[in-house]
């Protein structure tokens, strides 16, 4: 089976965190949506449609079949794509869940109701569902790693699992509130106090005494500590020190390669908030209250930078100030005190590379690519 996923014209509803990928590669839960379509179908081949500038690193398949890619996979999900017919769009209300061929033939999907994304927000206000979703379905039929005895779990064991590999010393672990998963050959250090439900994927570590909120997720190849609450890390992202960080609505949202502090998730009247929209290129009204920091990719800040409520930071900016930087910072910005320049490309490729040699890694060209297109039209 071959399949794209496609942004469906939703792209910008995700920066900065898609700018520089499809919203099939963001984390929710456990997984991204392309890796819950490998467990669900281990066989078939997935692609991306997508912005232009993104597909030479996220190719499409030039597939007949092309499916929603905010739409979180369930097994009737998995089934209704798998049985769709020939020129036919499976429509759940007014959504377009998936499409074939010219996708004349309109039919309603009639099972049971996938999740559905629409903002950025979305992915940590649906995180705590989407973790228990994943959880089932990594854990089924299989059996955790054990426990030492130096840690103390409050809650039900079965809402536990340690993969193969995976360090847990001197720590509290809850799981009352939801699933705790442990990824491969992570880490979560001593003296760290969890509270479920949280995702800790492969080569992770939460760092001593860290204070882990649900519902958190931490992509592979992250350091986190300090106080995190509800947050999503999609994958090698740092928080390394003390502060707190909640993105997004009592929460936040981080992307790869991005170093950060502690983030503001509340106004000092309660009233709710504004946050910048890549749509309508301005800060626009929204029904939430709660809401911390958005940052896109290769990002990074100086050690306790303060960022007010519903913040959103592009990609590829250097921040380092003794205040609130402005809560919409473009990418490609150079944010010194209250001074703002534009960080050189060249110098940004240098960076990057910097920082990601450290986890023996490094820019592709497609990369480079990428970030050129942003540099010359910076949001």
């Amino acid at each position: 089976m071959k399949f794209n996923l496609s942004d469906f014209g939703k792209h910008k509803s995700f920066a900065p965190l898609s700018l520089t990928r499809p919203i099939g590669l963001l984390r929710i839960g456990i997984f991204t949506n392309d890796e819950r379509y490998a467990i669900f179908l281990p066989k078939a081949e997935i692609g991306f449609v997508t912005e232009t500038y993104l597909e030479e690193k996220f190719p499409n398949l030039k597939s007949d079949l092309t499916v929603n890619a905010c739409v979180i996979p369930n097994p009737d999900f998995i089934a209704a794509i798998v049985n769709i017919e020939e020129n036919t769009s499976l429509f759940l209300g007014t959504v377009l869940l998936a499409k074939k061929g010219n996708g004349k033939s309109e039919v309603s999907f009639l099972g049971d109701v996938p999740m559905i994304l629409n903002d950025r927000w979305d992915l940590f206000l649906l995180n705590h569902i989407v973790l228990k979703s994943d959880f089932r379905l990594i854990t089924e039929n299989r059996s955790s790693q054990f426990l030492p005895d130096s840690n103390l779990l409050l809650g039900p064991e079965s809402d536990l699992f340690i993969e193969k590999g995976a360090i847990v010393e001197g720590s509290i672990l809850n799981t009352k509130d939801g699933p705790i998963y442990i990824g491969k050959n992570a880490e979560i250090m001593e003296g760290s106090m969890i509270r479920g439900g949280l995702a800790l994927c492969e080569s992770s570590t939460i760092k001593m005494g860290a204070k882990i909120y649900g519902a958190t997720t931490i992509g592979p190849h992250c350091k986190v500590g300090g106080e995190v609450n509800n947050v999503v890390f999609q994958e090698y992202s740092n928080k390394g020190h003390d502060g707190f960080l909640r993105q997004l609505c009592n929460w936040s949202l981080v992307q790869p390669w991005v170093l950060t502090a502690n983030t503001s998730n509340l106004k000092n009247n309660y009233s709710n908030v504004k946050t910048y929209s890549y749509i309508e290129e301005k800060e626009i009204q929204i029904e939430l209250k709660f809401i911390g920091l958005s940052m896109g990719d290769y990002s990074k800040c100086a050690i306790n930078t303060m960022f007010n409520t519903a913040s959103v930071v592009g990609v590829a900016c250097n921040i380092f100030t003794d205040g609130f930087p402005n809560k919409h910072i473009s990418s490609f910005s150079w944010i010194n005190g209250n001074k703002i320049a534009a960080y050189d490309l060249l110098k940004a490729y240098n960076d990057a590379n910097n920082m990601m040699n450290r986890r023996d890694q490094s820019l592709s060209d497609a990369d480079k690519k990428i970030l050129a297109h942003l540099s010359n039209s910076p949001s």
